[in-house]
């Protein structure tokens, strides 16, 4: 299984906005429930799309400031960026159809 990148402040733009395929982050923390749950799922899907979507974690209790900027304010949030921009979003622990559908409609773009 791929493990995913974890980002911090100082590999964000290298990794995320300056990537040439899409990537899926997870925003998360340590004490959140929810986003223990989310996390197999977002790796499974890292492994099926592998080369085509990076897949990485933002742990937000280290990096406050990147959620500020991206207007999080409630966990697990999942965004894909694609060329620099927010693509897809979602908020919440979602089934694994509702990500591989967000992933597939930013590939078809």
């Amino acid at each position: 299984m791929a493990k995913p990148i974890d980002l911090t402040e100082d590999n964000f733009v290298s990794e995320v906005l300056e990537s040439d395929i899409p990537v899926m982050i997870d925003f998360w923390a340590p004490w959140c429930g929810p986003c223990h749950m989310v996390s197999p799922i977002i790796e499974a899907l890292g492994d099926k799309y592998d080369g085509k979507v990076k897949v990485a974690k933002l742990n937000l209790d280290e990096y406050p400031a990147i959620a500020s900027i991206y207007g999080i304010r409630s966990i697990p949030a999942v965004f894909i960026f694609n060329n620099g921009e927010v693509a897809a979003r979602t908020v919440g622990v979602q089934p694994e159809q509702a990500f591989a559908a967000m992933i597939e409609r930013v590939l078809a773009e």
